[in-house]
């Protein structure tokens, strides 16, 4: 990846792998994981979740979430990204899990939340949002394998006040591609 004419890959002194570094200041463009913010969020004993209308994996559930935003906390974006893809206004409990994906370079860091209200809808980023029960949930049908880790990791710690944040379930590094579509 070339960030123009300037830059060259090459390895900075006191680093250990290859940079852009700009021929002229010496500069170097870090590039780095992306931080993914959200929520499994229940309204009772049900679940808020929103088929995509974006790629990738459009069609298919997700839990509201989301790049964060420079200037917000994490809570703060989680929130954001229910209220963009569900119309939703939230309350964050507990960060409920860290999960690490190399294989796309983010980091996700997902929270335990409710619904304020009862009142939700599709945001511009989601073709429909539905309550589900945790047997109606469409398993089949889930986006992402964090998507299901999630889900499960709630269930653990269901009716729990407080809890360490879970990681990445034993087996799964993240480096595993998606399943088909």
């Amino acid at each position: 990846m070339s960030t123009g004419p300037h830059f060259h890959p090459t390895i900075p002194e006191g680093d250990d792998r290859e940079r852009e570094v700009c021929r002229t200041c010496g500069f170097i463009n870090y590039v780095n994981p992306k931080i993914v913010v959200g929520s499994v969020v229940t309204h009772g004993d049900r679940f808020l979740l929103a088929r995509r209308a974006i790629e990738p994996r459009r069609g298919f559930w997700t839990i509201p979430a989301g790049f964060m935003e420079e200037g917000e906390s994490v809570a703060e974006g989680a929130a954001r990204e229910a209220m963009e893809e569900a119309c939703a206004e939230i309350t964050i409990d507990a960060l409920l899990a860290v999960y690490s994906i190399p294989r796309i370079s983010q980091v996700q860091m997902i929270h335990r939340a409710t619904l304020a209200s009862a009142d939700f809808a599709a945001g511009p980023e989601s073709l429909e949002v539905r309550l589900f029960a945790w047997d109606e949930i469409p398993w089949c049908e889930i986006a992402f394998p964090s998507v299901h880790w999630a889900l499960h990791h709630w269930r653990a710690v269901e009716g729990r006040t407080a809890f360490p944040p879970f990681t990445n379930p034993p087996g799964e590094d993240g480096r595993a591609p998606l399943p088909a579509a």
